[in-house]
């Protein structure tokens, strides 16, 4: 591991950051602090902003109508979420704007990446401890992941909302054209125990793939899957950054790029700003995609009503975590004690039930994962799958790895300056690895 000189890093750092942030101002959505002051009440209402990213399932359009029933609870608030789509982007903006203590949203989600950083020494004082403000039953959580939360003080500065089991959803359209098993149990059992059987099934549906198609959405996702249930990520056992001496990235490496450079993957970049990915569900472009639980509730939204049915979900090569997310109230939201209220109800047991049920994200508190609705449930969208024995049954046997405060960085690295380099623009592996090196030694201040 390499420690880089203090000054060096924060000034390259900063100035990535910056970067980002230029084109990125509005990423968030939260207003600036005139908007605040001029649209914070409207006709005795409170509004609160809520600032997301991927699919968390709150909203009233595709998700559980979290938000319009807690309107109806309490009708002097009104609430407004802002939602991208890149999570990289929105952390960089988000550091940026609690530095400044302005344009911060009431509550911001965090990823299970970042949540190290966001308890660090540097930035533990920027949000309201949920522990004691908003009414949060803490002991009702995993406690591995209050303890992701806590800060070296031992102040919980965000709620737990999901946890990341993996499967892997399939096309089952697209497995049957290129005459592989449709049926969930022949499927899991085709690469069981071993992602590189994983590859060895995507060769094989290459071989009579449906014109136009690949097996795999993108070697980035396969990437963030293989390493998802390695014990052994990017930090050591005493939490400090080793990512070019863990096993478990070697091995995703390597897995991604066999994959990639065997032309088994779409080549897409997920989460693109551009829709490209999205689009790519819609138009049943691939035929699997490394599939946490939050992930169907993805496929769901993007693939459309004209293909529901046609999706369904298997066990994974080897079960892993791969991300979950955290609610937090920054000290910068000018309603923090109603914020917070909002972070404790968004985050109970039973909406997490009730966001089970429509999105599929497994809910990070004990009861409501042995609770008759999740483990009876079955996602419409996916048919008769039972989602709910499938990912609570991986959820039972997940290890968290050790996180570090710069995790989430280093895997935008990986994926985004190394491997995507190499599926989409033939990068030689081993120059694209020295790229994403020389980024780590540059942007990261150890």
């Amino acid at each position: 591991m390499r420690t880089s000189s203090s000054r060096r890093g924060r000034r390259t750092a900063a100035a990535a950051v910056a970067a980002v942030v230029t084109g990125t101002v509005l990423l968030t959505g939260c207003g600036s602090d005139k908007d605040d002051e001029a649209g914070g009440k409207d006709g005795g209402k409170i509004t609160l902003r809520v600032g997301t990213f991927g699919s968390f399932g709150y909203d009233n359009k595709t998700g559980a109508k979290l938000y319009a029933e807690y309107e109806r609870l309490h009708p002097n608030i009104r609430i407004e979420e802002s939602n991208v789509s890149d999570g990289q982007k929105y952390w960089d903006t988000l550091k940026l704007r609690l530095s400044q203590n302005s344009g911060v949203a009431d509550i911001q989600a965090i990823e299970v990446g970042y949540i190290a950083e966001a308890t660090g020494e540097s930035m533990a004082d920027k949000w309201v401890d949920l522990g004691k403000e908003g009414g949060a039953d803490t002991s009702k959580f995993l406690d591995w992941k209050v303890k992701q939360a806590t800060t070296a003080d031992g102040k919980v500065i965000a709620l737990g909302t999901d946890i990341g089991p993996m499967a892997i959803c399939y096309n089952k359209e697209l497995f049957a054209k290129a005459k592989l098993p449709t049926v969930r149990e022949e499927v899991a059992q085709l690469w069981s125990g071993d992602w590189s059987k994983f590859v060895t099934v995507g060769e094989t549906y290459q071989k009579n793939a449906p014109a136009g198609t690949a097996f795999h959405d993108s070697a980035s996702g396969l990437f963030n899957a293989v390493l998802s249930s390695d014990p052994v990520q990017y930090a050591n056992s005493s939490g400090q950054l080793d990512w070019e001496n863990s096993p478990g990235v070697k091995k995703a490496w390597e897995t991604a790029v066999k994959a990639a450079q065997g032309g088994l993957t779409a080549k897409l970049r997920q989460f693109d700003e551009k829709g490209t990915w999205n689009a790519g569900f819609k138009n049943s472009k691939f035929a699997t995609v490394a599939c946490p639980s939050w992930m169907t509730g993805i496929i769901k939204d993007q693939a459309g009503p004209a293909n529901q049915g046609k999706w369904d979900i298997a066990a994974p090569p080897v079960s892993g975590n791969w991300g979950g997310s955290f609610l937090a109230v920054p000290k910068a939201s000018k309603h923090a004690k109603e914020a917070a209220e909002l972070a404790a109800w968004l985050t109970a047991p039973e909406q997490h039930a009730k966001v089970f049920a429509v999105n599929g994200n497994i809910p990070s508190t004990k009861d409501t994962l042995l609770s008759p609705e999740v483990q009876n449930a079955k996602l419409p969208y996916f048919g008769d799958t039972p989602v709910g024995k499938i990912f609570s049954s991986a959820a039972a046997g997940i290890q968290p790895a050790v996180i570090s405060r710069w995790d989430g960085q280093v895997k935008t690295f990986l994926t985004d300056n190394g491997i995507l380099d190499i599926e989409q623009r033939g990068t030689d592996p081993a120059k694209a690895w020295e790229n994403v090196k020389k980024l780590v030694d540059d942007k990261i201040d150890q």
